[in-house]
């Protein structure tokens, strides 16, 4: 089998819900663009995957793949992924291009793979599970009566876990708000607080401290992300597992300095971020040799998470799918969606590859570019 083209079609992603997404603080409203990438084959086997986000459009990241991932490509075995993998993250490779661009490539690449075999990419791995719980992780919300209303919400469908994306604007109102929320959901019941690297070093301290009496399950991103130095004092300081590493982006060196200065109890990563479906396997493996889980964080549009979806599948160490809300702001251009059941667990895809129908006829309707 050989790599014929690669094309990427843009598209708007229409009818944005209005939030403030938590990690960059912007207002989402209307529409931005998102990218189809094709990889086609002789064989006639496409692979797929999304390029962009509801913050992040698709054409920031669109001419550098084509003009710097797809000579990478042409002419050469889809099924040779690590091979072309290596080769896609050289540094003469990521001078002119990005982790997303690359992450969408190895998507595609999968897809390729599990249609040539016949099998969903998490069977095509390995397979560990069939289906994972899922948590609801929350935009910033405008005070705490509104996280303590959601909590209970999500509560009552039975999903299993609950994190907050505080406003961070005193870390004494943070502690409240995951007070108030503890209270509503009971004991026993996971809570998370995600504090998107807002917090100096002893304002980190007391607020695990807190957690740690609230039961919370884990402490993630609360110093500066390159901040490696106080991340290894306050994984000392505290009981409750901390959590980093989901930025600075990057492949699998990017976690060496944070397992040598014991910096992170925890690994944390996605396909965009870390460049790919490759990227998360490595990574998760890295973790379980050091008896830590991985947990993957959400993929910021639909082909994403889905590609996430399979690697948690696949597998051992990541204990939960996170679904960010409102989560009609990681969906569209598909037929069909990742869907939380009744008992609060994602399950398996059944088609192989990436398992879950693209909308084809709206995406060619609605497009403004193909890039090839």
């Amino acid at each position: 089998m050989k790599i014929i083209n690669v094309t990427l079609t843009l598209f708007p992603w229409k009818g944005l819900e209005e939030a403030e997404d938590a990690a960059y603080k912007k207002e989402l409203t209307g529409s931005i663009s998102l990218g189809l990438l094709r990889i086609y084959t002789d064989e006639g086997i496409e692979g797929h995957a999304f390029l962009g986000s509801s913050v992040y459009s698709a054409e920031q990241d669109g001419a550098s793949l084509i003009a710097s991932l797809k000579p990478v490509l042409m002419g050469k075995d889809p099924l040779m992924r690590e091979s072309l993998y290596k080769e896609l993250i050289s540094w003469q490779r990521l001078r002119n291009t990005t982790f997303r661009a690359v992450g969408a490539v190895d998507i595609a690449l999968w897809d390729i793979a599990g249609k040539a075999a016949g099998m969903p990419i998490y069977r095509l791995i390995g397979g560990s599970r069939e289906q994972i719980a899922a948590y609801a992780s929350s935009q910033v919300l405008p005070d705490i009566e509104t996280y303590v209303d959601e909590v209970k919400r999500y509560q009552d469908m039975n999903w299993k876990a609950y994190k907050i994306h505080p406003p961070v604007r005193d870390y004494r109102e943070d502690i409240r708000i995951c007070e108030a929320v503890r209270e509503a959901a009971g004991d026993g019941y996971a809570l998370m607080l995600d504090s998107m690297w807002a917090y100096s070093y002893p304002q980190a301290v007391t607020v695990g401290r807190e957690l740690e009496r609230l039961s919370y399950e884990w402490f993630e991103d609360p110093l500066p992300e390159h901040d490696l130095y106080n991340y290894s004092k306050l994984c000392e300081q505290l009981d409750i597992p901390v959590m980093a590493t989901e930025y600075p982006g990057g492949d699998l060196k990017s976690y060496t300095p944070w397992l040598m200065a014991k910096a992170t109890d925890k690994l944390r990563g996605d396909v965009a971020v870390k460049g790919g479906i490759t990227a998360l396997i490595k990574a998760a493996a890295l973790a379980e040799a050091f008896g830590m889980e991985y947990e993957i964080h959400h993929g910021a549009n639909s082909l994403n998470n889905v590609a996430n979806l399979h690697v948690a599948l696949a597998v051992g160490n990541c204990s939960y799918f996170e679904v960010m809300l409102p989560d009609i702001n990681q969906k569209y251009g598909m037929t069909e969606e990742i869907v939380v059941d009744e008992m609060g667990m994602v399950n398996a895809p059944e088609g192989s590859g990436l398992g879950m129908a693209i909308d084809m006829e709206r995406i060619l309707h609605d497009k403004t570019a193909v890039l090839e």
